[in-house]
């Protein structure tokens, strides 16, 4: 059974490579030769790097021009060999064709046709001290964790023994309060109210939340609480894939719980089926203990164990009998 309840966003197809710079220069090293204007008119349209061995010969057919172009030391030695004319003609093509930017590796000197030609396209060009193999590592993880579709979740999530879990319910169904007595035995939280959601390169959704509300959590009554400073840094996470949902259900004769634990319920995020757990509310049960239950029997089931089709297994071979 599907609980199809959040939408799937349209995904990110470009990122200025201003933007890219700013956020991931300092981390990538990367310097750059060209004018500053140029870096406010290409944008990166996809995710992985190109290394352009066959457009410096000359070769363009399949040339991944929507790319980030990355000349290391073989593409820089050959380009070299080529007389000034045969360098010029061959950074116009490239050029035209509306690459988002050069990076030239291991700190390699660009040659003076190199800065000219990509000055004159507004073509940004950089200089990275990273070999070829580490900026490729890098800046690809970065580019995926840009390009990765992402979502908002209405709940609180945490990270409650090694399980990522999203707690959902109605407005001042208990949501923080269950969260708050998870954190004091031991667990730590993700993110209160408005869990971010991205979809990452494995299908893996995780949780995150936004950096100006990290650690702080509300609850009724008492309002706005630091869980850091309250309990300690250990106790929130900066992000955590979400395991397990676990949805609080207004107490009704029209629900009835699951008993058993051999129907399997899931709660679709960003395209994922997630295992999904309905608990209803009633006076007295101690919502925090069930969650954490419910994120151990997730475990459980992740190792292989089910104990509800281990006891309906013993079940039938005894009624055989």
């Amino acid at each position: 059974m599907s609980a199809s309840q959040v939408s799937l966003p349209a995904p990110i197809e470009s990122i200025a490579v201003r933007e890219f710079f700013e956020d991931f220069g300092e981390q990538l090293r990367l310097r750059l030769v060209t004018k500053e204007k140029t870096l406010s008119r290409s944008t990166i349209r996809e995710r992985s790097v190109n290394r352009p061995a066959l457009a410096v010969t000359g070769y363009f057919k399949y040339f991944a021009h929507k790319r980030i172009q990355l000349f290391g030391a073989g593409e820089m030695a050959f380009f070299r060999e080529q007389s000034p004319a045969r360098r010029s003609k061959l950074l116009a093509i490239m050029a035209s064709k509306r690459i988002p930017c050069i990076v030239v590796s291991r700190n390699l000197a660009p040659t003076a046709e190199m800065i000219k030609i990509l000055d004159e396209h507004g073509v940004p060009l950089f200089r990275t001290t990273l070999t070829s193999k580490a900026f490729t590592t890098e800046v690809t993880m970065l580019l995926e964790e840009r390009f990765a579709p992402r979502t908002t979740c209405h709940g609180t999530l945490l990270d409650v023994r090694g399980i990522g879990t999203l707690i959902r319910g109605d407005s001042g169904a208990g949501k923080s309060e269950a969260a708050l007595a998870l954190i004091e035995r031991g667990h730590s939280l993700v993110a209160d109210d408005m869990v971010r959601v991205k979809l990452l390169s494995d299908h893996s959704p995780v949780g995150f939340c936004d950096e100006m509300s990290r650690g702080f959590m509300e609850c009724r009554g008492i309002g706005i609480i630091n869980v850091e400073e309250l309990f300690g840094i250990r106790f929130v996470r900066l992000d955590k894939r979400i395991d397990l949902v676990v949805t609080f259900l207004e107490d009704s004769s029209e629900v009835e719980p699951d008993r058993t634990g051999l129907e399997r319920k899931s709660f679709e995020i960003l395209g994922v089926e997630v295992p999904h757990m309905e608990i209803p509310l009633r006076p007295g049960r101690d919502m925090a203990r069930l969650v954490e239950v419910a994120a151990m029997v997730q475990a459980a089931r992740q190792l292989g164990h089910d104990s509800a089709s281990e006891f309906n297994e013993k079940l039938l071979k005894k009624m055989n009998q």
